[in-house]
């Protein structure tokens, strides 16, 4: 069994790690959302933290190098998300809904993925049940997001 790692949820500042001047997008079940990109170690480790809200219809997509399993966590992460995990193909495989925001620092529990991923993207708590997700789900990206 290969070790689920805990990322960090955080963020960038909207400029950073986008792999164009443009603000890239994703679409979900008919839904376009703006998205920031975390493809490295650094990105991902920073993610969500330390923001006090995210925009309506924007997100963060996470790009790992390699499809395994993954588990994310809230530390310093202020505001509840959605987190959507999706494999290779883009086809969503596992999901943790309303996941509440943390402020125990390293005793922040993980949330695993249910299957191997190597996307993740984050939106704020309640847009998957808005969109009625589940698993199968197709996620489509803008050409300028980075394919590993």
């Amino acid at each position: 069994m290969q070790p689920i790692k805990a990322v960090a949820l955080v963020s960038l500042l909207a400029a950073g790690g986008c792999a164009t001047g443009g603000q890239p997008w994703v679409e979900l079940a008919g839904h376009r959302y703006q998205v920031e990109i975390a493809d490295d170690d650094a990105e991902r480790a920073r993610g969500l933290m330390f923001r006090d809200e995210l925009a309506r219809d924007h997100g963060m997509l996470f790009i790992h190098d390699v499809e395994e399993p993954q588990a994310y966590w809230m530390k310093n992460t202020r505001i509840p998300l959605d987190i959507l995990y999706f494999d290779d193909a883009r086809r969503l495989v596992s999901q943790q809904r309303d996941v509440p925001p943390c402020a125990l620092g390293d005793g922040c529990p993980p949330y695993p993925s249910e299957a191997p991923a190597r996307y993740v993207l984050e939106l704020n708590a309640g847009e998957a049940a808005r969109l009625k997700l589940e698993n199968g789900a197709q996620l489509t990206f803008s050409a300028d997001i980075p394919q590993p």
